[in-house]
Parts: C-alpha cells; structure tokens; sequence
C-alpha cells in the first residue's frame, strides 16, 4: 500500500504496529515449527496454555496473540501445522512489511471484534452486515475530522446511513469498502451469506449496539482510540483510511473501466496492455472488490485452459500481494496452477531477483515451459517459439523436448509440433517432431 503523501513514512509508522503486535511477534518466535494445529488453524489448547505459561500470558490472550499472528502473516499454516511466516523473518529491519501486515489486520477487524452477549445476538444477525457496509462512511468522517468525535455524531451517521439503506437510497451507491473482509467476516456472525431485509425502523438502543460493536473491532486493530465517549483514528487508522481512499480514486479514474467486469473478462482486456497499465486496472480491479473473492476469481480464471490468462492471473495475484498468500499456497497441490503459484511464493519471500532454475524442479520447468508456449502459440507469432526454446534448453534442445513430452501437458504434442515447424536449425526440428509424434494419444491435446 504506497504512502500518502503528507502522512508519516513506514519508519514512523512501522514502530506503533510493532508495539501493537508484539504479543504476536513474541508467540509466534516461541511456537517455532508446530506439528499440528486446530482445524481452523488456532493453537491446541496444550499448547495454549504452554504459550501462556511461556509468555506469561492468559491463555486468552495467548490465543489471542496468535489470532493476530496469522492474520498478520507471521505464521503460516502447512501441512496440519504451522510454523514461522516470511514477515516474522522481516520484522525488525523492514519497515513496509510491518505495515503490509498491519494493514492485512486491518482489513480483518470484524474478526477481532467482541462477540456480541447472547441476548443481542438476534440484533446482530440484522443489522450487523449492514452496517459493516457503513463503516467506509465513519472512518472518512474520522479522518476528515481529525480529531475526537462524540459517539452520539457516530451514532446518528450510522443511524441515517442504515434508514437510507433500508429505504432503498443507499443500494448501489456506497464506494468499494475499506475493510475488504468485511463481507465474508459477517456472513460468519449472521450465519448466512443472504443479505437480511429490515423492513421495520431499527431501535436507537439497537444500533448504538451495533456501533460499539465496530468501533470497539476497529479499536481492538489499532485503527481508533476511544475514550470519554468520543473515538479518534490513531495514526495508523488516518494511514490506512487515506490509502483506502487512494485506492478507490485509481478505481475511478482507470480509463478502460475493467472493474465490473469477472475476472476472464479483465485479464483477455488486460493482455493487450503494455505491464504498467495493465497493473493499474489490476490494482483497481482487486481494491474494488473484497480481497479473497478477488483471490478466488482469479485463480479460478488461471484453471482454464488459455495459458495466457492462466500467467496474467498471477500477473494480477501479484497487485494483490499479501491477502493472495493462503490460496496461493494451497494451489501448489494442483498441476496447472503449480510452476505458477511456487515463482509467485518465492517472489514473496526472496529479496533478490527469481530464476525459475532456482524455484522449479525439472519437471514444474518443463510443464511451463509447454504451458507459456501454448500461450505464444494461440496468441503471437510461432516464431517467437525459437528464441523460447533457446532460452530453456540451455544448448540440449533434445533433453528440453524429451522433458516437455513427459510433462504430462495436454499442449504438450501441439507445441512441440509448432516448434518442428519454426525452427530454423533442421536437426532441432527433428528431435521437436519425433517428441511431438511419441507423445501418448491421451495427451495430445488440441
């Protein structure tokens, strides 16, 4: 998320998220690499209490602390366990991980909200989602005031935002909202995905609840400060707020207008545009939606079977960065997704430049060398398969065609008869036809 111009650079801020996620920091050095976790990825309870007596902590708030740990990518969830995240490895020297990572948690600040007590739950099941769709309204408003505001204003603000939703005003006209979890967080509290229907005035008790059920959530990510029945953003809530902001402005302003369209729909647009761009549509593609339906749409678009889209969606997961990591990870076990997915981790956790050679295997290389081949094949000109044939057989062209036969890729029989027809070195045309004609029937493909 870039910096705002006028607002504290990382250096100044990253140090209030360090204080504020130290809990975090601390269990998640402490578990090191754990064999196994819950289900949902929380702490067993012997290891709750380990953690507690360990850190000196409740086991409340020891799982609590490892709550905000993976939201915050300090741990990461693999194979039943967890163990230590690529930020936990970057959190003292840099500053912009920091951030990133407070930012993942404060996108996720309905989850970290207070349950609401049992005999207000059937309040929450209403109005809960509704108002959730307000809360772009009050931070803008928090940080257009920068300063204290009375909870009774706040109160009132959501009181007109949720009469003008139920009279039909508001439908369609809120912006893309600041806290991209939001949706798929409140389908948990309410129990369902449907949108409830309030046909009947809400009660000035009820939504006063409901307000300080959200700036209680907003206050337990660091986003605001509440005291003397007032709250106020805290530097990094007025931070985040103007990123927001920011991002929604570039969602305005793109000139192609790609944002209501799915996800196919913007990457067949997007593969005509030079990288810069096409990362400006992506950027406001991904901040008008939330963030793991965006994740979803675009891996779902890169399982088909255009290889074009298939490497531009990761083009697109990249624009989407941390929020993209858990799904990511998990396409790792699916063939076509796989070459992708492990460059794009690797790109997330190395400083330096990727080589593919020193990410992939032998096998995941040659299943994209055929894979990004497809793509040069249905969409540019054949002969461009002559200099990518060059840059992957490392002088043995015969060992790279016997690799891409065995790749099990159903293109793989198509390209490598594509190639036998462009190559200018008659020998490689050879050996490129001979591994075209002994690929098995069965994966031929098209």
């Amino acid at each position: 998320m870039p910096v705002p111009d006028g607002f504290p650079a990382p250096a100044e801020l990253a140090p209030l998220a360090r204080r504020m996620l130290a809990d975090a920091v601390r269990i998640s050095r402490w578990a090191g690499e754990l064999g196994e976790v819950d289900k949902r990825g929380e702490l067993l309870p012997d290891d709750a209490r380990a953690a507690g007596r360990a850190l000196a902590m409740t086991v409340g708030a020891a799982a609590k602390a490892w709550g905000q740990a993976l939201l915050v990518g300090l741990v990461e969830l693999r194979d039943g366990g967890a163990g230590p995240g690529w930020r936990l490895n970057a959190w003292e020297h840099d500053d912009e991980a920091v951030i990133r990572g407070w930012s993942a948690l404060f996108d996720a600040w309905t989850l970290l909200a207070p349950v609401p007590p049992a005999a207000m739950r059937g309040v929450f099941a209403l109005l809960a989602g509704q108002a959730v769709d307000q809360a772009p309204h009050l931070l803008s408003f928090l940080h257009l005031v920068d300063g204290p505001v009375p909870d009774n204003e706040l109160l009132e603000l959501l009181r007109r935002g949720l009469d003008e939703r139920r009279h039909g005003a508001g439908t369609g006209s809120f912006g893309p909202s600041p806290v991209p979890h939001a949706a798929s967080a409140m389908s948990a509290v309410r129990g369902t995905c449907r949108e409830p229907q309030i046909d009947t005035p809400t009660s000035a008790a009820d939504v006063a609840a409901v307000l300080d059920w959200m700036l209680d959530g907003l206050a337990a990510v660091g986003a605001l400060e509440r005291r003397n029945d007032a709250a106020e953003l805290s530097p990094l809530g007025h931070w985040a707020v103007r990123a927001k902001l920011e991002e929604i402005c570039t969602v305005a302003q793109t000139a192609a207008g790609h944002i209501e369209q799915d996800a196919l729909e913007l990457l067949a647009a997007c593969a005509d545009y030079t990288p810069g761009p096409a990362r400006a549509e992506y950027r406001a593609w991904v901040a008008a939606r939330p963030a793991d339906r965006a994740v979803a749409e675009l891996l779902d678009a890169a399982r088909g079977e255009d290889a074009l889209l298939r490497g531009l969606a990761f083009e697109a997961l990249r624009v989407a960065g941390g929020p993209a990591e858990q799904a990511v990870r998990a396409a790792v076990d699916e063939q076509v997704l796989r070459p992708y997915a492990l460059l794009w981790l690797a790109e997330r956790s190395d400083d330096g430049p990727v080589s593919p050679a020193d990410v992939l295997g032998a096998e995941d290389a040659a299943w994209l060398w055929v894979d990004t081949a497809a793509a040069v094949l249905d969409h540019g000109d054949t002969a461009l398969l002559v200099p990518h044939v060059e840059g992957a057989s490392a002088g043995e062209p015969v060992r790279l065609f016997n690799r891409a036969r065995q790749s099990g890729h159903p293109r793989a029989a198509s390209v490598l008869t594509a190639v036998s027809g462009v190559h200018p070195d008659p020998s490689v045309a050879r050996a490129a036809r001979r591994s075209a004609f002994s690929v098995h029937d069965g994966g031929a493909g098209r």
